[in-house]
């Protein structure tokens, strides 16, 4: 087999002042005047931080200066994949850590469809803070309970998740463009005992109602002591029974509370679906955030003090929950709700210029659609404060690298990285001290041991194979909320025992560069955002016309958003259209817009194995064949028939 080797194709270099200027040269200087380390280049960096996992996440620590109220006895008491122990002792707060900082800073940029734009400084934001927590121990709320929001991307989301931590509550948060089946599934595991949500609200033009949805979430959550209502769609009117209103929780003035928990006590849970059962419910918790985002923020992303940052993202993707730990750096967070391509794409960069953006984060589908439209955004707004984008959710092809420097900036740094939810993070994505290559993500990260693992469980260079990390990471799962570890053990270490195996197809270069190629797994990926397909089944398989149906995501070779396949094998000869129409229309309602397939196909039988399992992945292999070369496994009908659907006008 040919070995691939680094592209020889750089479109951004280091600048000569790279170790003055930014972040990572300043830790390296760091490490040699306070540890005695010297390290030359990343690639030796890299080595170390993986070699001596105690060393380097104690570094962090210092570096990072985290307010530790109990000091650990150790970075890394035990190893073990999984079951690591992480600053044994130790006790924090994650809210305290985001909100240190001066009070006149500005923090918070909120614009959207549905109100006017709003700022709010750290004081303030604080000020919020404090008053809802208070507001929360009123009601209740005690370290360890769960605090839920079915909340769009809002400040009040954000003030939301820091109250919770402060006390030590956790936190879990859905976006109201869901229906009232996804939220349940997700929020009806954790037995929460306060909601918060919004009446309603906007995107791209039209009104969304939630008071039905919030109702049928209430009756579902028989936990629920409480619910704070925000005024979004109707201001300065309570349009859900007997809640509170956001104004009032936030109205009385209180002190800061910060109370420390032990590194490991539960953040927030993010929620990532399998393909069978509910959607896995991950427990962050508030080391591991603290130390592994600034290590991202800081280190990887530069983010300073002046620096403005912006990736576009509703409260269902890990997106949100990363954005709060934009404060670590001392930088400002620009927040979105809507649909900010309206009405063109070129309002999107639009806004980028109108709020001074520095750093912004995108993904491939999107460059793809401005690039196909000739879009040259550089010429056409201001986008000189513009310096770093970071793109994921999917692989970034080299043109689209080409199209970036030659349409948006000739100087950006413009870093590819893949990660996942599962981590709150990424494996592999840029470092300022490498340059850009077009095509490829840059390394990987500090701390990370990620290799690509042959079928047998060998590591490969220059080859494709299973995306794997061998050393833990401090933000790996706590856990999943309800299991005795069994499905987190089947979901990451059934394949190589004491091994991460992430379920994506990597290869990395002999010179530390590497391309992330699709989910080897039968998770869809849909824009950087995991669906589980068993939200498709369980919202549509009782519809009369369908007797059984197959959902598969594939992945565009050329960057692009993909296809989002849906097989149904009908009740009779054929499928109505009618029928269609309802599945599109029952999942649009009951999940999300971002559910709804792109094609919807006929099939005679849906394949599955002996023990009842439908066969994902192999369908998907079977129609990917001529692209990734793998075998058919005797599935030739769904290549065939996906094939006659595309031909279709």
């Amino acid at each position: 087999m040919i070995q691939v080797h680094a592209s020889d194709e750089i479109l951004w270099c280091p600048p000569d002042d790279v170790f003055e200027s930014t972040n990572m040269g300043r830790y390296l200087h760091w490490l040699r005047d306070t540890r005695g380390l010297d390290f030359g280049d990343y690639d030796s960096l890299w080595r170390w931080s993986i070699e001596d996992l105690d060393g380097f996440w104690a570094s962090i620590a210092g570096h990072a200066d985290v307010r530790f109220h109990d000091q650990p006895t150790t970075a890394l008491a035990d190893a073990s994949l999984p079951g690591a122990v992480w600053f044994p002792g130790a006790t924090l707060n994650f809210a305290e850590y985001a909100l240190t900082g001066p009070a006149d800073e500005l923090v918070i940029i909120a614009r959207s469809e549905t109100r006017g734009r709003l700022t709010m400084s750290r004081g303030q934001l604080r000020e919020q803070v404090a008053s809802f927590a208070a507001t929360l121990r009123e009601l209740g709320v005690r370290p360890g309970d769960r605090v839920v929001a079915y909340l769009p991307n809002i400040p009040e989301a954000f003030v939301t998740l820091y109250a919770a931590a402060s006390i030590g509550a956790v936190f879990a948060v859905c976006a109201p463009e869901s229906g009232a089946r996804m939220a349940i599934a997700k929020f009806a595991q954790l037995e929460p005992t306060v909601l918060v949500t919004v009446d309603g609200y906007v995107y791209d033009g039209n009104r969304f109602e939630r008071h039905e949805e919030v109702a049928a979430l209430r009756a579902a959550l028989p936990t629920l002591t409480a619910t704070v209502a925000v005024d979004y769609l109707h201001p300065n009117q309570c349009r859900i029974p007997d809640a509170r209103r956001w104004a009032e929780a936030v109205a009385e003035p209180a002190e800061p509370e910060f109370g420390p928990v032990p590194f490991d006590h539960p953040l927030y849970i993010a929620f990532s679906s399998g393909t069978t059962g509910a959607p896995k419910a991950i427990i962050h918790c508030h080391g591991g955030i603290v130390l592994e985002h600034y290590k991202i923020f800081v280190l990887h992303d530069d983010v300073q003090p002046d620096d403005r940052w912006f990736w576009y993202s509703s409260t269902n993707w890990m997106a949100w929950n990363y954005a709060a730990s934009v404060l670590f750096g001392r930088g400002s967070i620009l927040i979105f709700d809507g649909h900010p391509m309206r009405p063109s794409l070129a309002a999107y960069w639009a806004m980028l210029a109108d709020e001074r953006v520095t750093s912004v984060g995108t993904s491939p589908g999107f460059l793809l659609a401005c690039r196909k439209s000739g879009l040259n955004p550089g010429e056409e707004v201001d986008l000189s404060r513009l310096r770093a984008i970071n793109c994921g959710g999917s692989p970034l092809t080299a043109e689209l690298f080409r199209w970036v420097y030659r349409a948006v900036s000739p100087t950006v740094y413009l870093a590819s990285g893949s990660g996942g939810t599962d981590v709150a993070s990424s494996f592999v994505s840029g470092c300022r001290l490498l340059p850009v290559r077009a095509g490829e993500i840059a390394c990987r990260l500090l701390g990370v041991d990620a290799q690509a693992y042959s079928e047998d469980g060998v590591t490969v260079i220059g080859q494709r194979g299973e995306l794997v990390i061998r050393a833990p990471m401090p933000s790996m799962p706590v856990g999943f909320w309800g299991d005795d570890g069994t499905r987190m053990r089947e979901a990451y270490f059934e394949r190589f025992p004491g091994v991460w195996c992430h379920g994506d197809w990597v290869t990395f270069t002999p010179e530390g560069t590497c391309r992330v190629t699709g989910r080897s797994d039968a998770t869809l990926n849909r824009g950087g955002v995991r669906l589980g397909s068993s939200d498709f089944y369980a919202a549509i398989e009782d519809i009369d016309e369908v007797s059984d149906c197959l959902v598969v995501h594939l992945e565009d070779p050329d960057g692009g958003p993909g296809r989002l396949v849906l097989f149904v094998r009908p009740k009779s000869a054929r499928l109505p259209s009618e029928a269609a129409d309802q599945i599109r229309g029952r999942l649009r309602r009951e999940l999300s817009p971002r559910h709804v397939p792109d094609d919807i196909i006929a099939v005679s039988e849906i394949p599955k194995t002996p023990t009842g399992k439908k066969m994902e992945v192999p369908v998907k292999r079977a129609i990917l064949e001529p692209a990734y070369g793998y075998p058919g496994d005797g599935l030739d009908e769904f290549r065939r028939l996906h094939l006659a659907a595309r031909r279709e006008p």
